[in-house]
């Protein structure tokens, strides 16, 4: 039976979460005055067949470095060569120049100090939470502490950019857009994937500042031991949450290609962080994903997410992973009940596809014989008959 007397202070304590991280957001962004995150085309060229290649750059306000790599120069007496000269049409030259200003506006957007000093803070935060994990240490208060530590630094203060999701979508949607890589993003995507594969999603767990804010909301809505909903929470059916987050990556990945269109953009739930850049259809998107985040576990990652859909699969070869002691398991499945999703039952039985696990250590902290740990030891097949059909109630 539910405890109804909590009810009000839950949807208070959300509002009151969700409030603090606008308006705190909306300050420091004031402060620091963000730079675009992406520029539009500039002007159209000026473009005739009798100029000079130095003549078109002057003429475009071209720097002579991107004359160089458009028109692959290997020497400035080059400069002096007439476009009409040139084995490339007007068009060759056009789809070139937007490449190169659609890199340069990539570069001219980003926070040189802020990101390399984010990344470092990722790093020792993480250190930090896996030393606590493996000794088992992260109880339930500080798991939420540690969850509105990671909102206020990596999010209120560090802002929306950098996150692991934006190096997927940004990838995806520059290449579909101008077909360019911009390598700094590919350099921080393979570095957040090896987070993913050092340890269990830890960069989404307790890195990422929507996947903590979503964490931090859930939990919310438990009993002092986060072991059970106070209103009730649904376990979406992996297979259905997956295969939804997966034909959203797709039709994505086909609107970029195909219609240039990035989707995610309009309604990107990160610019919690930077209010000033959201819609009204964008601000409706975020906070009904916010609101579900109470009852569902961390709705945008399971259903949405790019980057959680890629790192589901790197997943599967992390090094550290949750992993059962069947030698001292009782069969008692608290660690089942107590899982804010699906997969510790699925870890536990090894019995269908094993789900995103976030390595939250909700199951760590109620297993009565310790028989659960973050490790690098070989998940294996429990002993037959131990785990006897029975119907699990949600909750």
């Amino acid at each position: 039976m539910r405890d109804e007397t909590n009810i009000p202070r839950i949807w208070l304590t959300f509002l009151a979460l969700v409030v603090a991280v606008i308006l705190l957001s909306l300050g420091v962004v004031s402060l620091k005055q963000e730079k675009s995150e992406r520029k539009g085309d500039a002007t159209p060229l000026v473009y005739r067949g009798d100029m000079t290649i130095e003549e078109f750059g002057r003429e475009n306000r071209l720097p002579d470095t991107v004359l160089e790599k458009v028109f692959q120069l290997q020497s400035k007496k080059e400069m002096g060569s007439k476009l009409d000269a040139l084995n490339l049409s007007q068009a060759d030259i056009t789809e070139r120049i937007s490449r190169s200003r659609a890199l340069e506006a990539e570069y001219e957007s980003k926070d040189w100090v802020k990101i390399p000093l984010k990344f470092a803070l990722w790093l020792f935060f993480l250190i930090a939470i896996f030393i606590l994990m493996r000794r088992e240490k992260i109880t339930p208060g500080l798991r939420k502490a540690f969850y509105l530590a990671a909102i206020v630094l990596f999010g209120i203060l560090l802002g929306s950019d950098p996150s692991p999701m934006g190096t997927v979508k940004d990838a995806i949607s520059l290449y579909g857009s101008k077909g360019v890589i911009f390598l700094p993003r590919m350099i921080a995507l393979m570095v957040f994937l090896l987070l993913v594969f050092a340890a269990n999603k830890f960069i989404c767990s307790w890195g990422c500042q929507l996947g903590t804010l979503q964490d931090l909301i859930f939990r919310l809505n438990r009993n002092k031991q986060d072991s059970k909903a106070i209103m009730k929470q649904y376990h979406p059916p992996f297979f259905w949450s997956n295969a939804i987050r997966i034909a959203f990556f797709l039709v994505f990945t086909a609107a970029a290609f195909v219609w240039t269109t990035d989707l995610i953009e309009p309604v990107d739930p990160f610019k919690i962080y930077k209010p000033t850049a959201i819609t009204i259809g964008g601000g409706i998107f975020v906070g009904v994903i916010l609101i579900t985040s109470l009852f569902i576990y961390r709705p945008w990652c399971q259903f949405f997410c790019p980057f959680g859909l890629v790192g589901w699969f790197v997943e599967k070869v992390s090094l550290f992973k949750i992993v059962v002691n069947y030698e001292t398991c009782i069969g008692c499945r608290s660690c089942e009940k107590a899982c804010p999703s699906t997969v510790m039952g699925r870890i536990l039985k090894q019995d269908k596809v094993i789900p995103d696990c976030f390595a939250c250590g909700t199951c760590i902290n109620v297993c009565p014989t310790d028989s659960i740990h973050l490790t690098t030891d070989k998940r294996s097949r429990p002993p037959v008959g131990k785990f006897p059909l029975e119907t699990l109630e949600n909750g």
